[in-house]
């Protein structure tokens, strides 16, 4: 395919996720804004409410006597219940979200809206990454939280960005504290990207051909990673800071490999882990400790994240700031 084809494939594509982005956006805004106030209400699990459930399916999702829901509302007793809560809002002259939350402060003020079904699932998000590391974090604080994020941003198989995303969830609860996570995190994962690059740096070539297989290396991939600093440039190190952060520990060698510029590697490292870090705590303290109840939230936010990167590569092909690949002309 000929460049020009090529770039205007990209427009079409940045055109279509430009759209997309801004339709996520709006829905991830009304998602977050519906999780905070079911948060606020006490009642997390309500902000899975949305405009097109009636009274009656509420009633019956949240265990919530019908007669005590239409009181709670301010309905008349005759009310039908399969009526929408986005014809109530129409008819009593309310925002949409402003009316969706009096329904969840509605339900939390009722005694029954706390079913059994929904004690234990506060911690299952927990038990996913396992009991050790929540429990050395909250025994040894945060030298551990420290040491794990190190060891994963060095390269180790640690789920380090599921980490961050409890300890935002800890913060919540107020079991420890934001600023001294946010600050050990950071700077925890700046040390293990610019050990990882120093390796890099510092480590024979031959000793990397031979041996490098356990930390990523290849020849294969230090050419394709040498191609990928010289098309996309800076990009390449802030977008596995922060996007896909799991392909970071293979850039932080091979950039030390090639010699990447050290200054320009620590600004932009530092930049990304930054954004990683804010993303990560602010995530799991938005979900709190009941992240069942943010799964339209998680949702949304996921495909909008994959829809600002399909936005911004293809931008950066349409627009020609990536220089795209030519063919060789055939003997």
């Amino acid at each position: 395919m000929s460049p020009s084809l090529v770039r205007r494939a990209a427009l079409a594509f940045f055109i279509a996720a430009a759209l997309s982005s801004a339709l996520l956006g709006v829905r991830t805004y009304r998602s977050f804004l519906l999780l905070h106030s079911a948060y606020a209400a006490g009642a997390p699990m309500t902000s899975s409410i949305r405009p097109w459930m009636t009274l009656e399916y509420v009633a019956a999702a949240y265990r919530v006597p019908e007669a005590a829901l239409l009181e709670r509302l301010g309905l008349a007793p005759a009310t039908d219940p399969r009526t929408s809560l986005r014809s109530l809002a129409r008819e009593a002259g309310l925002p949409l979200i402003e009316y969706v939350q009096g329904v969840q402060r509605a339900i939390a003020g009722i005694a029954s809206a706390v079913g059994p079904d929904s004690a234990g699932k506060k911690s299952s998000w927990l038990v996913a990454i396992g009991d050790a590391f929540l429990a050395a974090v909250l025994k040894y604080g945060y030298p551990a939280l420290g040491l794990t994020i190190f060891l994963g941003s060095f390269g180790l198989p640690l789920p380090h960005g599921i980490a961050v995303a409890v300890v935002g969830s800890l913060a919540a609860q107020g079991r420890v504290d934001w600023l001294w996570a946010g600050a050990a995190t950071a700077v925890a994962s700046v040390l293990g990207d610019i050990v990882g690059y120093g390796l890099g740096r510092v480590l024979d070539r031959g000793v990397l051909e031979r041996r490098g297989r356990w930390l990523g290396y290849t020849r294969e991939r230090a050419l394709r990673v040498k191609r990928l600093f010289e098309q996309w440039g800076a990009w390449t190190v802030l977008i596995t800071r922060t996007f896909v952060s799991y392909l970071g520990p293979a850039v932080n060698l091979l950039a030390g490999a090639a010699g990447y510029r050290l200054t320009v590697f620590l600004a932009l490292t530092l930049l990304g882990r930054l954004i990683w870090t804010s993303a990560y705590l602010g995530l799991g303290y938005a979900v709190g400790s009941d992240p069942e109840a943010a799964t339209g939230f998680l949702a949304n936010l996921s495909g909008l994240l994959v829809s600002l990167t399909v936005l911004a590569a293809s931008w950066l092909i349409a627009s020609g700031r990536a220089r795209l690949p030519q063919r060789q002309a055939s003997k």
